[in-house]
């Protein structure tokens, strides 16, 4: 036996899937809503795309082709998630960003500016990706206690510290320190900062 929600003033319930819309965002009846996920504002949701779990579709955002955003997953503002490309967790997607392709964002990643994240790229854990556009996926190093991420030009970000490369370069012994981080560690991620300064962008 299902029990019907309450709808707020505004709203109306997905035919596919039973998630809230409001009445001034798109969302085509191909497009998959499911019972917890909400799309709000202007937002549009269309093609054969999913919003599932609790996320949340806003603002102007777009999310079309075969793309899903699922888990507590966010996307706002004028950003775009499109292709086979996935949104999930507690992942934010904001401002102008697009992901598209075959692209995976999750964990507490945040994706926003004009950022680009395409291609077969995957951004998660904390990595943050933000600024100019990208024309290939960014630069991520795996390392032993955090993510290293080449996450704008000319900047790093490692767990929630971003700065420039110069900074990193001169500060990575004083941050590892402050962080926590064991002697071989600091001078593993000193290796990675380097090794980002050489290849990214």
């Amino acid at each position: 036996m299902t029990t019907s929600k309450k709808i707020p003033a505004g709203w109306h319930q997905h035919k596919n899937g039973g998630g809230l819309v409001q009445d001034t965002a798109r969302v085509d009846e191909s497009a998959y809503v499911g019972p917890d996920a909400r799309v709000s504002g202007d937002a549009r949701v269309y093609d054969n795309a999913w919003v599932s779990g609790d996320a949340r579709v806003s603002g102007n955002a777009q999310v079309y082709g075969d793309a899903q955003v699922s888990g507590d997953a966010q996307v706002s503002g004028n950003a775009q998630v499109s292709g086979n490309a996935r949104v999930s967790g507690n992942a934010q997607v904001y401002g102008d960003a697009q992901v598209s392709g075959n692209a995976r964002v999750y964990g507490d990643a945040r994706v926003y500016g004009d950022a680009r994240v395409y291609g077969d790229a995957w951004v998660y854990g904390n990595a943050q990706v933000s600024g100019n556009a990208w024309t290939e996926p960014p630069l991520q190093i795996h390392g032993t206690k955090h993510v290293l991420t080449n996450c704008a030009h000319g900047k790093i970000a490692i767990g929630c510290h971003i700065y420039d490369f110069k900074y990193w370069l001169k500060h990575y012994r004083a941050i590892g320190r402050a962080n926590g981080y064991s002697k071989e560690q600091i001078k593993e991620y000193g290796g990675h900062i380097a090794h980002i300064v050489k290849w990214g962008k």
